[in-house]
Parts: C-alpha cells; sequence; structure tokens
C-alpha cells in the first residue's frame, strides 16, 4: 500500500470499514513485516477515526430529526 493511498479518504463510510477489516485481518494472519504491521496500524487508526467521525455526523443528523421534525404518521382505517 503506498503513502498516496495511506492519505487518500475512503469514498465512503461502507468503503472505509471494509479496508478496516481488511488490514485487521492482514494483521492478524501474523505475516506483515514490522514496517508493513506499522504501516497497517497507521491506516487502521486513520479509518478508525474516519468511520466514527461518520458515525458522529449520522448521529448528530438523527439527533436533529428527533428533536421535533419527526412525527408519529397517522393510522389508516382499515
Amino acid at each position: 500500500m503506498s503513502q498516496a493511498a495511506n492519505d487518500k479518504p475512503p469514498p465512503s463510510f461502507e468503503a472505509a470499514l471494509a479496508e478496516l477489516e481488511s488490514i485487521v485481518q492482514g494483521m492478524e494472519t501474523g505475516k506483515l513485516s514490522l514496517e508493513e504491521s506499522l504501516a497497517a496500524y497507521q491506516r487502521g487508526a486513520a479509518l478508525l477515526k474516519h468511520c466514527q467521525g461518520a458515525l458522529a455526523a449520522a448521529e448528530q443528523k438523527i439527533q436533529v430529526l428527533e428533536a421535533g421534525q419527526l412525527q408519529d404518521l397517522p393510522r389508516s382505517e382499515n
């Protein structure tokens, strides 16, 4: 994995999560060199931060929606 690829944010939360899972699987094999492990750890930490930020932003949007804009739907009579 090149340094330029490490600096580039993933296109979506799902892509970041998939890449993070791939990194974890690669590290769990124990076949990475020390340098590769450190680079993978660094990329994983950046992806984790990205995912946490995306989740926090989504949570804020949900809280805004729940703060008065959401209303119960009228029940239809059958």
